[in-house]
């Protein structure tokens, strides 16, 4: 079942929430068990990442903290289409490696399963 858009719109925010806490509790009430995270190459890192469950999304998160520091999300927007939906944003931060500001966008995209983030 795909949720609908303001189902979304709720699942998002709990995930959200979630993500800057690194909280996996609340996190894994609004992802399917094994959710996947895939990103490409950001600051500070040089290899895209695949993280899928609980113990990898944990892993992947204390290496991401290894990488940068000050993230902030700006310009949030979700965009729903009918069987996936699209975070547009932009990102700052600091490189901790080198000091370094850095400032990208991107969109993301999200699937859903049995009413939950399932990638």
């Amino acid at each position: 079942m795909t949720p609908s858009a303001a189902e979304r719109d709720a699942i998002f925010k709990t995930f959200g929430r979630a993500w800057f806490k690194q909280d996996l509790d609340l996190m894994f009430q609004v992802v399917t068990p094994d959710f996947v995270w895939t990103s490409p190459p950001g600051p500070g890192d040089t290899a895209a990442s695949r993280a899928q469950g609980r113990e990898q999304v944990a892993a992947q998160f204390a290496r991401r903290n290894g990488l940068n520091e000050n993230v902030r999300f700006h310009d949030v927007t979700y965009h729903h289409a009918p069987d996936a939906s699209f975070m547009t944003f932009r990102i700052t931060g600091t490189v901790k490696a080198t000091g370094e500001s850095f400032e990208t966008v991107g969109v993301e995209r999200y699937t859903f399963r049995d009413g939950r983030i399932a990638v």
